[in-house]
Parts: structure tokens; sequence; C-alpha cells
């Protein structure tokens, strides 16, 4: 009896497992859909100002008074600084000084000429009428020759006087620094009360930026710079804001590696060429020396179908691109070519062969029948097997 339940329920087991058909298993897919494809370099790159000025002494002295603060906005011309004038103002008065007694000797000689030349005419005129002799007339003209070439000199030495008198009077405007531009003041190196010594170095004074417009220099590897050019579209993040994208465009590629700024360079170390662009700053939120995350589009697509460039691998036989396209109504896949456009090893585009919403298989293998309704000879695709093909 025992015999005859197990008997009985093992032949129901087995009817059922026979007669229940086995659910397909559908494979792993994924969609085709529209997006951007991007073909870019990365580069890492530094915020600098678009100019950058080291304002400096050129005269010696106490710092009498600073008129600028750190961070002020300034315009060419202001006064930035004043530095004791009193020598200045002493070396003035000294070279006028010396001009004036050059210029009354002047004074002087014009008035003997004027007598050396009454003489010489009363003697030209007596040796007309033979009343003084040929040598008393030669001496008269030699008196006058003399005195003209002592005022000759004396307006080489006037000459020379007003130089002095200039370049004293340059020195005096010298002590009141002033702005040659516009800008901000990124630095200030000096205090009130402080000496500069002008001797040897121009010591810097303060440090005036245009912040308005920063210039980034990105590092390019040797590896990338041979595909970038001036012209492309660039956009880069910084580290305090990595969700804001800015955008600009290439200005232009260095043509030497940064490497050249040192006489010792070693084969060893990497080669970087730095890409140069522009971008507004009207707001000042970019700094000097603030860190850039630069990306260079070489390439760029919009609103295509697109698909994993893993899945985009498989060759037929043509050499065409090959993939296995799953159909959830019918549960059947079929090798499908398509056209490949720019790949990006991340996304590729698909130019023909797909639509928007096509499943396309990647990886795993269908169920039995429809591994059997792809067809054998599926192709492999990144390592697995297509639509249940065999290897």
């Amino acid at each position: 009896m025992v015999l005859a339940v197990l008997g009985g329920a093992g032949g129901a087991a087995w009817w059922y497992f026979l007669a229940t058909p086995q659910a397909a298993t559908a494979p792993n897919t994924v969609s085709v859909t529209r997006g951007d494809i991007e073909q870019t370099v990365l580069a890492s790159g530094v915020l600098q100002a678009n100019s950058l000025v080291s304002v400096g002494a050129e005269v010696s002295g106490r710092i009498e008074a600073v008129h600028v603060a750190l961070g002020q906005a300034v315009k060419k011309g202001d006064l930035i600084a004043e530095i004791d004038s009193l020598d200045q103002e002493n070396a003035v008065k000294t070279a006028q000084a010396v001009l004036a007694g050059i210029q009354a000797q002047k004074r002087s000689q014009q008035a003997s000429l004027v007598k050396a030349n009454a003489a010489l005419t009363r003697n030209a005129q007596l040796n007309a009428n033979s009343l003084v002799s040929q040598a008393d007339l030669e001496t008269a003209q030699a008196a006058v020759e003399s005195v003209q070439a002592q005022i000759d000199q004396l307006d080489a030495q006037i000459a020379q006087a007003e130089l002095a008198v200039e370049s004293a009077q340059l020195d005096l405007a010298r002590t009141k620094i002033v702005a040659p531009n516009s800008g901000t003041v990124v630095a200030l190196l000096v205090e009130q009360g402080q000496t500069v010594n002008a001797n040897s170095t121009i010591p810097t004074i303060v440090k005036i930026a245009d912040l308005d417009t920063m210039v980034i220099k990105a590092e390019i590897s040797e590896a990338d710079v041979v595909r970038v050019q001036a012209g492309q579209r660039v956009y880069f993040t910084i580290l305090g804001e990595p969700d804001v994208q800015i955008d600009a465009k290439l200005r232009e590629v260095e043509p030497a590696p940064t490497s050249i700024n040192s006489d010792t360079a070693s084969n060893d170390s990497a080669v970087y060429y730095n890409g140069l662009f522009d971008v507004p700053n009207p707001d000042h939120k970019l700094r000097i020396s603030m860190t850039a995350q630069v990306t260079i589009v070489l390439d760029e697509v919009k609103d295509a179908l697109t698909l994993s460039s893993a899945l985009v691998t498989g060759k037929g036989p043509q050499g065409k691109t090959i993939v296995m396209v799953y159909d959830p109504q019918t549960k059947q896949s079929e090798r499908r070519p398509i056209e490949v456009g720019l790949n990006n090893n991340v996304l590729a585009e698909i130019k023909s062969g797909l639509s928007e919403g096509d499943q396309v298989v990647s990886g795993g293998v269908a169920g039995a029948r429809s591994g059997q309704a792809g067809g054998a000879g599926g192709g492999r695709f990144g390592g697995g097997l297509l639509g249940g093909g065999r290897p």
C-alpha cells in the first residue's frame, strides 16, 4: 500500500514537470536612449588674474602715508602711498640753484661779448684809416671769439643743469606712488613708517590685479596636446562649487612645455603644455590661484541616439558592428547591424540600425526559446554571449 502511494506521488510529480511549460528567462538588456555625447580631454588648471602688476618705489625714504587697503579697487592714477620727500625737495632746490648760477655766468659773458664786439667794430674802423695796426684788429677779433666760446660752453652747462633739475623733480614726483592701471589691490607689502631702499632693487609697495577677467592655465599632457587646438569649447569647475560648470573657449596652447622654464629639465618628469582661456569674472567670485578641473571638448553630438560603448564591440562577418536586440513582445532576440558615430569609450552615438527604446542585450543568456530564436552563431559581446549563442 505504501509503495503504491509513493509510486503514485512520483508519477504525479513526473507528469507535472513534463506537462508544465518552463517560463523563458529574458536576457539582460539596455534601452537605446537619447542624450549628448562628448569626446573630451581632462586637465588640471590654475586661475590667474588677467594682469598682475607689482608697483614699486623708485626712490628711497620713509613711507609717510599709505592710502589704499588690501582688496580695495583703484583706478589708474590714484594715489597709493607717499614717501617722505624732504631729501628730494632739497635736491630740486640744489639743482635749480646750480642752473641759476650758470645762467648768471652766461649773462655776464653775453655782456662781455657786447663789449668785445664794440671794440672789434671800433678797431676795424681805425684800421681802415690806418690808425691802428693789423695786430690790434686781430686781437679784438680773438677777444670776441673767446667770449663767444665761453658762452657756448655755458650753454652746454645750462643744458646739463636743466637735465639735473628735471631728474630731481622726477625723483620728487616719485615720492607720490600712483596706480599705473586700474584693478584690485591683492597684496600690500609696506606699512606707514617703514623705510624702503631703492638703491639696489626696487621694493614692491603693492600688487594690483585685474580680476574682472581671469585667465585659466590648464596643463595638457603631451599625449593629449596633439588633439587640442585654439577655438575648442572648454568648461571647468572649481573645488568650492564642483557642480557649477563655467563655459569658455580655448584661446591658445603655448608652444613649449612648462618644463622649459627650468634650466635642468629631467627626462623622467611628465611633460605638460599650458592651454590658456579667459573667463569673465564681474562679481570677482573666481580668485587667484584657485584650482580648476578643466574639460576640453574635442568633439560632441547633441540629442543623439546613445548606447553604452561596451555594447558596440561585436563585429559581423563584413566587419559591421552587430548587436543583439530583444523584443519583449515576441520574447525573441535578433542580430542587427548598426552604424556607430562618435564614441568616447563611455557612450556611443548610434547613427542607424536602432530606434529610441530598443532593448539591446547586454549580457546573460536568454531562455531556451529566445536563444533558439536568436539563431546559432550569435557573436560574442564584451566577453559575454549574445542572445544565448553558442561559444
